[in-house]
């Protein structure tokens, strides 16, 4: 008996080390991809207020990242940089389409591109040509004109996807929206994609893969929500909080159904066994709709509120669930990881790297990581900024000022160790203004008509 126990106890031992082996199959993707949703949004992240047990159980049976970060601190360049692999700052995209105008600034902003080339080869054209079928669902925001919509870069099906950066109309019909069919009155966006999703997987042909760019609305500005569970928050609310936003927790509530709803479909057609999801955001919380707490400022913002996101992946058999990875990640690795994971051989100069030896062999990387804004956003002036392992600088444009932060010991970025670490500081800017050299960055130029105030 106790020989049975201990082959059989072997046996589970060896089927388990099998199961996560790296897969050699050609997987369905979804790429859930939410705008505005900082980490701190969610339940898995530590959000004690807001409700999301769907999104929660891709944690749960999956793998998520601690340490992942967008592209940019605003919208546009990180969506280029997810379908292209490169950097924002490469690509010239450095802004929100189609950005800020600021009154009387002390800089002038470069002559950036606002839309993604045709030249550019995105995720979609990669997978069209291994056979998938590829769809986009939500927002795409990455250019003026149908010649830069989805269906110009690779998509098979736009749902959705045009200039529009929110939804100009709200979330309720009639949304009247560029390449979205108009729906009954008071029918909720969110629900409509998720419908629109699942209705794609249930008739999809099995035989052949698929991928689904579902890129919701949410749970960027106007803050709406369904009113029932407006009231469900309201009445869990006792005190005033800024991270306890009613109207912003059913709208995440509603974004959690909904992918619930996705990921039942999928069971249902059995696809998880060959699917691989990837949750993920595109930058940070947008500032007074909640709090990014410990992290500081939010969406627009150089800081960490502006720029960490939830990033969770799960493959149900493939990926080992319950895992929490610390490796710093960036929109970019997104790209790769999915290449890899669908054997697809990226061609050019790509600014990622797969997660895939991140998941499996433990890979660590040990490289730096940078952002370029050089834009003016509400009250943030135009920056650089670099992180590599526990260090983190900025450098602003404006006077040349230097902020230095180690995040181990203070992520809320209150300290500046500029003073104290100035062999760090200079190693890190040294660095910093090599990256920017290397992949052309813009920078902003003096205003010869600056007027400054006071005088």
């Amino acid at each position: 008996m106790k020989k049975i126990l201990v082959f059989t106890a072997i046996g589970l031992l060896v089927l388990g080390q099998i199961s996560f082996k790296k897969p050699d199959i050609q997987p369905n993707v979804i790429l859930f991809f939410i705008d505005d949703m900082g980490a701190m949004d969610l339940g898995c992240y530590g959000n004690v207020f807001n409700q999301t047990p769907n999104i929660d159980k891709l944690a749960q049976n999956g793998v998520k990242f601690s340490n992942a970060y967008s592209a940019c601190t605003v919208c546009s360049p990180s969506r280029a940089a997810l379908m292209t692999g490169k950097y924002p700052a490469r690509l010239h995209i450095t802004d929100w389409i189609a950005g800020h105008v600021k009154k009387n600034p002390k800089l002038l902003i470069p002559d950036w591109q606002q839309f993604l080339p045709q030249s550019e080869k995105t995720t979609a054209e990669y997978l069209k040509e291994k056979g998938y079928s590829t769809w986009h669902i939500g927002k795409w925001h990455l250019g003026e004109g149908e010649q830069y919509y989805p269906k110009n870069q690779g998509f098979d099906l736009n749902i959705g996807g045009s200039n529009w950066g929110h939804p100009k109309k709200g979330f309720f019909a009639p949304y009247q929206m560029p390449n979205l069919e108009e729906g009954p009155k008071g029918e909720y966006l969110t629900d409509r994609l998720a419908n629109e999703a699942i209705k794609l997987i249930e008739n999809h042909d099995a035989s052949k893969p698929f991928y689904l760019n579902y890129w919701d609305y949410a749970v960027h500005t106007p803050v709406q929500a369904k009113a029932e569970k407006i009231e469900k928050y309201k009445k869990q609310v006792t005190t005033p909080d800024k991270q306890k936003n009613p109207t912003y927790a059913a709208m995440i509530e509603s974004l959690d159904e909904n992918i619930g709803r996705i990921m039942e479909t999928l069971d249902k057609k059995k696809l998880l066994e060959n699917t691989l999801i990837i949750f993920a955001a595109d930058n940070g919380t947008l500032m007074g709709t909640a709090s990014s707490k410990p992290l500081r400022e939010g969406k627009g913002w150089c800081y960490e509120g502006g720029t960490r996101t939830p990033l969770l992946m799960f493959w149900k058999g493939k990926i080992e669930g319950g895992k929490v990875i610390d490796e710093p990640t960036i929109t970019m690795d997104l790209m790769l990881t999915i290449l890899d994971f669908t054997h697809t051989k990226p061609i050019g100069k790509l600014d990622g790297k797969s997660l895939k030896p991140v998941l499996f062999d433990n890979k660590n990387y040990h490289r730096p990581l940078f952002w370029h804004y050089p834009h003016y956003h509400e009250g943030n002036n135009p920056y650089s900024a670099v992180r590599l392992g526990d260090w983190k600088l900025i450098e602003f444009f404006e006077d040349n000022k230097i902020e230095l932060y180690n995040l181990k010991d203070d992520i809320g970025e209150t300290e500046n160790l500029v003073a104290s670490h100035s062999k760090k500081a200079e190693e890190l800017q040294k660095l910093l203004h090599k990256w920017r050299k290397s992949v052309n960055a813009q920078v902003p130029s003096p205003n010869p008509d600056y007027i400054s105030i006071g005088k």
